[in-house]
């Protein structure tokens, strides 16, 4: 019957694979945005933008399905020898429509960088050898396209470069602009409706009022200035972006936040390459020019390095004396300490020397965060993975009608889940006496459980744009409001309702409960920085009355860990597909081997020939042998809270972790591999195989591709690789 199952489930998951779309699905999703945008926006459309909707629906339907198909490829210049679309029968007559109409036309000289990027190496290599002698045969494209822009006239290029097959799409700043006002960003093509139609992106399920993003013709032409900019870097080179850099000077001052954030990453991403390659002088002024607290910040720093320490002081003395928010405020006091007052440390090197450091064993560094919170539990606390999703949860639940049952709930398009008001910071104003009746209660901790609980369970999976959904969602929400002060929780979750795009990330990994009340605790192993989005988020929460703090992990070995070393044999190398047929196990301990376990299995289903000349194991022997369900317990309670130790450890981890999940159960361990440890520690070998390094090693191997012999050998490997980590420790 499980069996059954599964094949139903993976002929479902074929059958939603290859669902088609309608023939002209292209053109129906640019009518649906060109008639939403002309329905919300039209108070922020130009005399061109107007032109460009009349015109488009003028054209024939052809003719329009192939504009669009030209929208949804990249770049603006294409050679008719390369389209070919079947649906539309013969091109010639359609691109004539385009051609007449002005949605195409031939490439000029302002068409000159995207010709470059468009044609190939030979076709640039041979133009220029027109005008130009000494073009080698062998120059890289990047050297002639640089040798181009620096030597050659861009009209005659263009014209000696292009033949009349070439042509450009026209009308693409007003076509991005629409596509702007729908999805809030520029980008080239619809593909998130396709995605839409086929099941992998969902829509939001809250109705369908609409608020648009700009209310201003002015504010809606400005942000799609700086974001049309933005868009631009994602292919620009480095003469592109130094352009970019040197027009930076002449561009408007924003007038609107939304704007001025835009303009501030686009100056950061220039500042940024600036710097790569090696500018410093761009890099500054790009940085000068912005006001978000990273530019600041990499303004300081750059003038230090470059010696103009008076002009980085006056910077850091203007954002101590009014700055523009706290992250500016605490890097501006940091740096000044250091550099002026003579302090040796950073804020953040003082934080991390400050906190409380815990010693685990070394093979728990794949996933420090769960290994500091299995410590906590030992010493008889609760302690929960939060990080940002708790703070989320907490805002969305408690909100929930304010944000999302409320009249006032709009959003800007189908595709967007955060409500608008989170968006443009008005959540505070428009639902301020819902706020403070919701704060309040806080301070009932049975009715905002009631609440949490009424919330969650009536709008369980309902996609939304402040928190993911999770089976066991109100799992560290319960304890938190229980061992939390009311008036600590209203500080935090204030700065949710005020700002909520400020206060999204940047919150401590672990919730730990117990007797005492609930810290949160920021985990860092050796080798990692503290953010400073971190250390603000731990300050605010200090702030608020909550104990808050830095957990440090230092790598050990630790004796008493108990490893628990798996080999299975399996009927076929692919774990969807393929069940166990016999697992050994050896558990370690001190390095000794304490304890084994060992049972074949029937797999419920054949065991190929060729894996039965492998192991020895026949669909026979297994026919009277328990199924896995019959052993999960006992499998799971020899393995305790140990390590899963395995030579290869994703191959066996896996296949345990699929028979636990077709049961409906869980099975998490901590892992190690003998073959990487192997690798790391005793480098030299030429195989890592563990019948090559058995040999290597004089380490029993009698009956190799069975379980138990296979887990005996591994575990005297994970023997020689706690010997070694321990050499390494000491010294």
């Amino acid at each position: 019957m499980q069996d059954e199952i599964e094949f139903d489930q993976r002929t479902a998951g074929r059958e939603r694979r290859v669902r088609e779309l309608p023939t002209f699905y292209y053109h129906g999703h640019f009518i649906e945005m060109l008639d939403f945008v002309e329905r919300q926006y039209a108070h922020v459309l130009e005399a061109e933008h107007r032109q460009f909707l009349d015109g488009f629906r003028a054209l024939g339907r052809e003719a329009q399905c192939l504009y669009v198909r030209l929208c949804n490829r990249k770049g603006r210049v294409f050679s008719a020898s390369r389209l070919k679309y079947p649906e539309l029968g013969d091109l010639g007559p359609i691109r004539a429509e385009l051609r007449e109409h002005g949605w195409i036309g031939p490439p000029s000289g302002s068409h000159f960088d995207e010709v470059l990027r468009y044609v190939k190496r030979e076709v640039i290599r041979d133009t220029l050898s027109l005008t130009f002698t000494g073009i080698s045969r062998g120059m890289k494209k990047a050297d002639l396209v640089a040798f181009a822009r620096a030597n050659a006239d861009p009209e005659a290029f263009v014209a000696q470069a292009c033949d009349d097959r070439v042509f450009v799409q026209q009308r693409v700043d007003a076509v991005r602009y629409l596509s702007f006002l729908y999805f809030g960003r520029v980008q080239d093509g619809l593909s998130r409706f396709t995605m839409r139609d086929l099941g992998l992106v969902r829509v939001h399920e809250f109705g369908d009022a609409f608020e648009p993003r700009f209310h201003e013709r002015d504010e809606a032409l400005e942000n799609f200035y700086f974001a049309s900019r933005l868009h631009s870097t994602g292919r620009a080179d480095d003469f592109g972006m130094r352009t970019l850099a040197d027009e930076s000077g002449d561009w408007p001052e924003p007038s609107w936040p939304e704007s001025a954030r835009i303009r501030d990453k686009l100056l950061h991403r220039l500042g940024r390459r600036m710097e790569k390659s090696g500018d410093t002088e761009r890099a500054i002024a790009c940085y000068s020019r912005a006001e978000a607290p990273r530019c600041t910040e990499r303004l300081v720093q750059l003038l230090f390095r470059e010696k103009r320490r008076d002009e980085a002081k006056r910077h850091l003395e203007r954002c101590l004396d009014d700055p523009r928010s706290d992250e500016e405020w605490l890097f501006a006091s940091d740096i000044y300490e250091r550099k002026f007052k003579a302090k040796r440390t950073s804020a953040l090197t003082d934080m991390l020397r400050a906190a409380d450091v815990i010693d685990l064993d070394e093979s728990l560094s794949g996933n420090p965060e769960r290994a500091v919170a299995a410590y906590y539990e030992s010493q008889g606390a609760q302690a929960y993975r939060t990080e940002n999703a708790l703070w989320r949860t907490i805002f969305g639940l408690l909100f929930w009608d304010e944000l999302f049952d409320s009249d006032t709930t709009t959003l800007h398009s189908p595709f967007e889940f955060v409500p608008a008001c989170l968006q443009d910071g008005s959540f505070a104003t428009l639902h301020a006496k819902a706020i403070a009746e919701r704060l309040e209660l806080l301070g009932d901790r049975k009715m905002l459980r009631k609440h949490l609980l009424r919330k969650s369970t009536r709008h369980y999976g309902t996609t939304n744009g402040v928190f993911r959904w999770r089976r066991n969602i109100l799992d560290a929400v319960y304890p938190v409001i229980e061992s939390a002060e009311p008036g600590a929780l209203r500080q935090i979750l204030g700065h949710f309702c005020t700002d909520y795009r400020g206060s999204r990330y940047g919150y401590p990994d672990l919730a730990v409960v117990d007797d005492s009340g609930v810290r949160f605790v920021e985990v860092k192993a050796e080798g990692d920085q503290l953010r400073r989005n971190q250390l603000l988020r731990l300050r605010q929460l200090q702030d608020a009355g909550f104990d808050a703090g830095i957990a440090r992990v230092r790598w050990t070995l630790d004796p008493r860990t108990t490893y628990v070393v798996v080999d299975v044999e399996t009927t076929g190398g692919r774990g969807d597909h393929h069940r166990v047929t016999e697992i050994g196990a050896v558990k370690v301990r001190g390095g000794e081997v304490v304890d084994r376990y060992s049972t074949l299995l029937n797999p419920q289903r054949s065991i190929p020939p060729a894996i039965t000349r492998l192991t020895g194991i026949s669909s026979g022997m297994v026919a009277d042998a328990p199924y896995f369900a019959d052993i999960a317990d006992r499998f799971e309670a020899f393995m305790g809270d140990a390590i899963f130790v395995a030579h290869n450890v994703e191959f066996d981890y896996g296949f345990i972790r699929r028979e636990f999940a077709r049961l409906g159960r869980t099975f998490r361990h901590a892992k190690l591999c003998t073959c990487a440890s192997m690798r790391r520690l005793y480098p030299g070998h030429r195989s890592y195989s563990l019948n090559a390094l058995c040999s290597a090693y004089d380490i029993p191997l009698k009956t190799h591709h069975r379980a138990l012999c296979d887990a005996e050998a591994a575990a005297q490997l994970l023997i020689l690789v706690n010997e070694k980590r321990a050499e390494l420790l000491v010294t």
